[in-house]
């Protein structure tokens, strides 16, 4: 078994973590998701293990859903017993992928849960990415959107009546049988344990097959986070995998960067922020992609490379990461900034206007 070992942390190393948190915090804010499927990479890509770059993620993350399931909340737009009943059994998938990673890394070292993770990230981004950047092309056919609408499938699952099973959520404002939620709760969790991102699963799970509007789903995805973040954060603290600098630093930063990327939503149109989502999960599974023939190697599961083509390999992929990163951050930034001259612009208009009335 391969002790795995936390990477050397000076001054620099300290403050780049930070603005990779803010840039991840200004990505998170802006397209409403946790942001974790830019964090994850960037903590491997500076030399973190994957399965300690997943694992101190998730503790960097829960206090994070609190805070703004909390305010969500205020809103009402949480639904907590949706929220609660699937982290419970979030917690369940957690737990089970907690000893998927430690079982990998127990036979192939630190090495295999890298490829693990990365292959993982491929093929979710791959899905995920794809699917919003046709939500992207809807939204920009329909810029007003459309009222929220039933899918077959929610229609279904909020018609089959198991006794003994049924649970009202308002969000659905439907009763809905726990052995539906059940599956979606553990696969939520499963993928967070892998990855530290399993709003992919909850979150569509709970538009498309429970019938929750998409503006509810993303608040009650907190309630989820926040419950399967601090049992993940125990299970993985008690490996001694969770790193507590990157969290805290990347914490530190991301808690500045999510507040400009909310403020610069409100000046843009959803599909220009479904294509800054749809663009950045592509860009950074085209850096996750450069790894992989890298780890492949060191695992002797391909013909060796040599080191020369590693490096390049892994330069290539490190290049790429950081343009997900500057993408968006460019985009994050220039919605605000536009949107700060526009209200500039509307402000000196109407003091002109005043002005003449008087």
């Amino acid at each position: 078994m391969e002790l795995i070992q936390f990477i050397e942390l000076d001054l620099t190393g300290a403050i780049l973590l930070i603005l990779i948190g803010f840039v991840g915090g200004m990505v998170s804010g802006f397209i409403g998701s946790g942001g974790a499927f830019v964090l994850t990479p960037a903590m491997m890509t500076l030399g973190a293990p994957g399965i300690v770059a997943v694992a101190s993620n998730i503790c960097h993350k829960f206090p994070k859903a609190l805070v703004g399931a909390i305010k969500r909340h205020k809103y009402g737009q949480v639904d907590v017993k949706l929220g609660l009943v699937m982290g419970v059994f979030a917690e369940l998938g957690m737990l089970y992928g907690k000893h998927v990673m430690t079982g990998i890394k127990d036979r192939f070292g630190a090495v295999g849960t890298d490829l693990y993770v990365s292959a993982i990230f491929v093929v979710v981004l791959a899905i995920v990415g794809s699917f919003v950047y046709r939500d992207y092309r809807k939204l920009k056919s329909h810029p007003h959107g459309e009222e929220h609408r039933l899918t077959r499938l929610a229609k279904w699952v909020q018609s089959v009546h198991i006794p003994g099973t049924m649970i009202y959520f308002p969000g659905a404002k439907a009763k809905i049988s726990f052995l539906f939620v059940a599956p979606m709760g553990f696969a939520t969790g499963m993928l967070a344990s892998t990855i530290a991102v399993g709003g992919f699963i909850g979150v569509p799970a709970m538009i498309y097959i429970f019938g929750v509007p998409a503006l509810m789903a993303s608040a009650t995805e907190l309630v989820i986070a926040f419950v399967m973040g601090l049992g993940g954060t125990i299970f993985y603290g008690l490996e001694g995998m969770v790193d507590l600098r990157l969290a805290m630093l990347i914490l530190l930063g991301s808690l500045f960067g999510i507040q400009l990327g909310a403020i610069g939503t409100t000046y843009v149109k959803d599909y220009q922020v479904k294509l800054t989502m749809a663009v950045i999960m592509l860009t950074v599974l085209f850096s996750r992609l450069f790894y992989i023939p890298g780890y492949l190697s060191k695992l002797k599961l391909i013909e060796p490379l040599p080191e020369t083509t590693v490096k390049t390999l892994k330069v290539a992929g490190d290049g790429v990461l950081a343009l997900a990163l500057l993408l968006g951050a460019i985009t994050v930034l220039t919605a605000l900034l536009r949107g700060i001259a526009e209200h500039r612009r509307q402000h000196e208009v109407l003091s002109e206007n005043q002005g003449i009335a008087q």
